[in-house]
């Protein structure tokens, strides 16, 4: 899986973004059984640059902590069998041969004040954040308890599965 960061506010952390990009996104995927060679583009931003686009493509005029873009439509979360048919044509990158897979944007702030809120590092937070959007990409949702059920599983299996954790 490739990422390609954009680092619109320069944050800075104590872990290497890219680094912890690749480890969580591998591991979504090896979970998932999701073999394609993916690519995802991730924007890290301010309270203010995610509000304008909650503002304008949910229609939410506030901040929040992460949004996800998938670019792969499917009729059952984690289907991949999706991307071999018709629509394979429309998510290669023509310059790179791989899956585009979706659009990522995380609130430097929110990763920041949410790990002090829940007592666990930055890189935990980023790391949460980034396997929640990577099951969005995948059809995950949690708008019914027993989606969100499945979600919060899948979450907290991968960051156990590499270490990590709340400490």
């Amino acid at each position: 899986m490739t990422f390609y960061v954009e680092n619109e506010v320069d944050a800075e952390f104590d872990f290497d973004i890219e680094e912890l990009c690749k480890l969580v996104g591998d591991e979504v995927m090896r979970s998932e059984g999701c073999k394609e060679d993916l690519e995802v583009s991730l924007i890290i931003t301010d309270d203010e640059g995610i509000r304008q686009m909650n503002s304008e493509f949910r229609q939410i005029d506030k901040p929040t902590d992460v949004l996800s873009f998938p670019n792969v439509s499917y009729e059952t979360p984690g289907d991949f069998t999706v991307m071999e048919g018709a629509q394979r044509v429309d998510l290669l990158d023509p310059d790179t041969d791989k899956i585009m897979f979706g659009d990522i944007v995380i609130n430097e702030n929110r990763v920041r004040s949410q790990a002090l809120e829940y007592g666990h590092s930055e890189k935990r937070e980023f790391a949460f954040l980034l396997a929640h959007s990577l099951l969005h990409l995948c059809g995950y949702d949690h708008m019914e308890p027993e989606e969100a059920k499945v979600m919060e599983d899948k979450q907290e299996g991968i960051l156990n599965t590499l270490g990590i954790t709340r400490d």
